[in-house]
């Protein structure tokens, strides 16, 4: 009985959070000059159970991103995915891009012309077409994993040519520092974003700017991101 009323108070929290966390988007999205359907809302699943994710679901959550490609594959069949994109958001090594690209239509972390040409690889046996975004490291920190921010338009242009990879904007992990200096994160990938957009390069488009977690996902949308990813502030603390 304790384990239900338990459940139920949890099912409770997502709701009550999620309804917290559109309020905040829509008013960020105003307050940038946009609408709040301009800024995308993605729930990130690292270690939450499938009956909590499903609930998100149920609450019209209908984008999901995971860090890892097993995890993913071992709640896939228990999650009610009708409708729902789903992203891989977490470091990816080419040696698991065969195993995770049926599961998904985007890879958030591309980081390396080797890494794209695998997925392009893997995308044509599927005979589908693999969004992705360009993971940039524009903290320059040397514990995280993306591309240096002067390495972004060499990269673009020849992740241009590979057939099956679709190349639909820029993701970036700012570091954790204090607010004036994060904001200054954000506008150079703000900035980034928009040159890149006004060069019109084939098979490239920046439909996507992905920056923003739960400590920080209004201060991204007043600085252009248009998609945030939340997990904590949605299903509370990880459990590890």
């Amino acid at each position: 009985m304790t384990e239900k009323l338990s459940v139920e108070a949890r099912f409770e929290t997502i709701e009550a959070n999620l309804a917290f966390i559109r309020s905040e988007i829509a008013e960020a999205a105003k307050q940038s000059g946009r609408a709040p359907s301009d800024v995308k809302l993605m729930a990130v699943t690292k270690t939450v159970e499938p009956m909590f994710i499903n609930h998100a679901l149920s609450c019209g959550i209908d984008l999901i991103g995971e860090n890892k490609v097993q995890e993913l594959i071992a709640k896939e069949p228990f999650l009610n995915l009708d409708g729902v994109d789903v992203h891989l958001i977490g470091h990816l090594q080419t040696n698991k891009v065969r195993q995770i690209l049926p599961h998904v239509s985007t890879i958030q972390s591309v980081d390396s012309l080797k890494l794209a040409r695998e997925i392009s690889k893997q995308a044509q046996r599927l005979q589908k077409e693999i969004c992705c975004l360009v993971e940039v490291n524009v903290g320059q920190e040397e514990s995280k994993t993306g591309i240096e921010a002067d390495e972004v338009l060499p990269l673009l242009e020849q992740l241009a040519v590979l057939p099956n990879l679709k190349v639909v904007g820029l993701m970036a992990i700012p570091p954790i520092c204090e607010e004036r200096i994060l904001l200054q994160y954000f506008e150079k990938m703000h900035q980034m974003f928009v040159d890149i957009r006004g060069k019109k390069m084939d098979n490239i488009s920046m439909d996507i700017l992905s920056m923003g977690m739960s400590s920080d996902y209004k201060l991204a949308i007043l600085h252009g991101a248009t998609m945030v990813r939340v997990g904590s502030s949605i299903f509370g603390p990880r459990l590890y």
